[in-house]
């Protein structure tokens, strides 16, 4: 098993701290690995197996445990002597009204409790109403470049030789973990995309929301990934089925939308009022949760690559713990504004700087900004444009890899 040492160095300050460790992730994003990864770690601190409770609702080993009061009866029934327990429960959703039983266990045993779960309903809703205040969020994307270079280097062996051949085969494939632990055919890797996309819909999202019309819901996931990296509203949604005669109400729209947001399928990225230091609340962008997830559900497609190339962007900088934005400057869009405590960074993605007008848009956007943080507008370029008044130019991989911004 390949460390994902992201998460683990978020996760290792919290250990035997009394906060909850919630993990949530779009499925099949490496949750359940990581909670392996813990838990031998704890081994080798000397924690004995026996303190160590271990539960994936996704196996049929434990479907009988259906609600809260089975799932705390069967832990009890664990808890055999007075030394610390770690509870480490994965794809906790799967069980009713589990929040109540995740409180007593807070409350009852002397334990440290990690969950897992795919809907990220768990912190707004149910979590949020039990443990308001004593919970952390660790959010697991797929793999980023940099993992997915050292999974390729443990898999073959050998050092990587041609970054941009290996960021090329990245933008194709995405970052779910599974593709990255054998060699598969585009074919192939699309179609267990396809079957992690589909067991998210079907039970993070139809069942989770008893969402009735389904057809309509895959038309507005098509919708959202033919239009990646494009400012819409929910009102632009419905007014394109309306175009295509089929009324659609925008409240429904709205709700589809959250639906998949929850379940890490799409993220939304709203937008920022540079000047007027305000969110704006109309015409955010749509991101993917991967940028696989396009290419299985609607075919690859060169003329994608622009959206597809800002989805990566978007990715990494969530991952380093960025909140993220669409600028707004004046009358010109800045594809990223990204903030961090006392940090900020401006990005603008494009896939190459070939005419005079496109250096004029990626750089102008950037040039009226007069702070001291760093800007860059980065690119599939293998050589460098030169830096504009304090501006960097950086190829798209390497600034993936950059320790920091």
């Amino acid at each position: 098993m390949i460390k994902r040492e992201l998460y683990l160095e978020q996760l290792r300050p919290f250990i035997d701290k009394p906060l909850i460790k919630v993990l949530t992730g779009i499925r099949r994003s490496g949750k359940s690995a990581i909670l392996m990864m813990l838990k031998g770690e704890l081994t080798q601190r000397g924690i004995s197996d026996k303190n160590i409770i271990y539960i994936n609702f996704e196996s049929m080993e434990y479907s009988d445990i259906e609600n809260a009061k089975n799932l705390y009866s069967f832990v009890k029934a664990k808890i055999t002597n007075k030394h610390k327990y770690y509870i480490f429960l994965d794809e906790i959703q799967e069980v009713k009204s589990w929040e109540k039983a995740i409180n007593s266990f807070f409350v009852d045993f002397n334990a440290d409790i990690y969950i897992t779960g795919s809907n990220s309903k768990l912190l707004s809703s149910e979590l949020a109403t039990y443990i308001v205040g004593r919970y952390i969020e660790i959010n697991v994307t797929p793999l980023s470049f940099a993992e997915n270079l050292e999974f390729k280097k443990i898999l073959t062996g050998t050092d990587i030789t041609d970054l941009q051949k290996e960021f090329i085969r990245f933008i194709r494939l995405g970052g779910f973990p599974i593709l990255h632990t054998a060699e598969y055919s585009h074919e192939d890797a699309y179609k267990i995309i396809k079957d992690i996309y589909a067991s998210a819909i079907l039970r993070d999202i139809v069942q989770r929301n008893r969402i009735r019309n389904i057809e309509l819901l895959e038309k507005i996931v098509k919708y959202v990934f033919e239009n990646i990296g494009n400012m819409f509203s929910a009102k632009k949604v419905a007014d394109y089925f309306k175009n295509q005669q089929r009324k659609v109400d925008i409240e429904t729209v709205y709700n589809y939308l959250e639906a998949l947001e929850a379940a890490f399928i799409i993220y939304r990225v709203p937008r920022y009022d540079l000047r007027g230091k305000d969110v704006l609340q109309t015409n955010e962008k749509y991101l993917m949760g991967d940028q696989g997830l396009k290419y299985a559900v609607l075919g690859y497609k060169d003329r994608d690559i622009s959206g597809i190339l800002e989805n990566i962007v978007f990715l990494e900088l969530k991952r380093r713990g960025y909140l993220v934005y669409v600028g707004k400057f004046g009358n010109k869009e800045i594809d990223f504004v990204a903030e961090k405590r006392e940090q900020k960074v401006y990005v603008q993605v494009a896939y190459k700087l070939a005419e005079a007008s496109t250096v004029e848009r990626e750089f102008g956007a950037l040039l009226g900004i007069r702070d001291h943080y760093p800007k860059y507008v980065v690119t599939m370029e293998d050589f460098w444009q030169d830096n504009i008044e304090g501006i960097k130019h950086k190829n798209l991989a390497e600034f993936l890899l950059m320790d920091d911004y």
